[in-house]
């Protein structure tokens, strides 16, 4: 997976808009307002934040050396994941799903009809 395999995988998901709210150096996706993920752009490594329940976030730190606690995010909730190569591409999209899953489930239930309809 790279920048642009995981930037078109996002905005394929219904309801996903891109944003730089925090600069020009972070591209943060966003379904209905809400992130579901985050990858910097100016890193040297390929990386990039999702969501995850807090269960499954801490048996995927402890499978996969690449898998950290959410960098300046709650850690509880956020995994960051490095692109190594050493974890699947298939994997990786479904975590990304993962967390745009999440954060769908969390949305407003009107929110959530407005995504259906889309």
């Amino acid at each position: 997976m790279n920048l642009e395999a995981l930037r078109d995988y996002c905005l394929k998901l219904p309801g996903v808009t891109e944003e730089l709210p925090f600069g020009p150096d972070t591209l943060v996706f966003k379904v209905m307002g809400k992130v579901f993920l985050l990858t910097p752009l100016d890193s040297p490594q390929h990386s990039f934040n999702a969501k995850c329940d807090p269960e499954k976030a801490e048996e995927l730190r402890e499978k996969y050396p690449d898998v950290k606690p959410g960098y300046h995010m709650n850690k509880k909730h956020w995994n960051t994941v490095l692109v190594t190569g050493s974890i699947p591409s298939e994997e990786l999209f479904s975590w990304v799903k993962d967390s745009y899953d999440l954060v769908v489930a969390s949305l407003p239930k009107k929110t959530q009809e407005e995504l259906k309809n889309q």
